[in-house]
């Protein structure tokens, strides 16, 4: 598993919501059967309350989606579906995103 790669939310109760789940846990940690992921929303779900340091934009497939950083879990990766896309070009904007909702910065 890479990364900053998305992939599609397993879960029926929230993939509605959160159509998308990115994985910013560190490749280093591979080994555990647990990692790290951000879900990510459609803009239009927001209705323009984006804080954009805190949520950076993204584009997946022509759409653009929010990445909820302020709702980062811990899940199973058996919970993971399907792999769609990297976004290791982002990965400035996502690192800032934690140091912000952690540090303030």
């Amino acid at each position: 598993m890479s990364q900053f790669t998305v992939y599609a939310n397993k879960n029926a109760k929230t993939r509605k919501n959160f159509p998308y789940l990115i994985d910013i846990q560190s490749d280093l940690l591979d080994e555990l059967q647990t990692t790290v992921v951000i879900p990510l929303c459609k803009v239009s779900q927001l209705h323009d309350q984006i804080i954009a340091k805190l949520c950076p934009l993204v584009e997946i497939g022509g759409g653009k989606f929010v990445t909820m950083s302020q709702q980062l879990a811990g899940i199973d990766r058996s919970q993971l579906g399907k792999e769609i896309t990297n976004l290791s070009e982002n990965r400035a904007q996502f690192i800032a995103a934690i140091d912000f909702m952690i540090l303030g910065i």
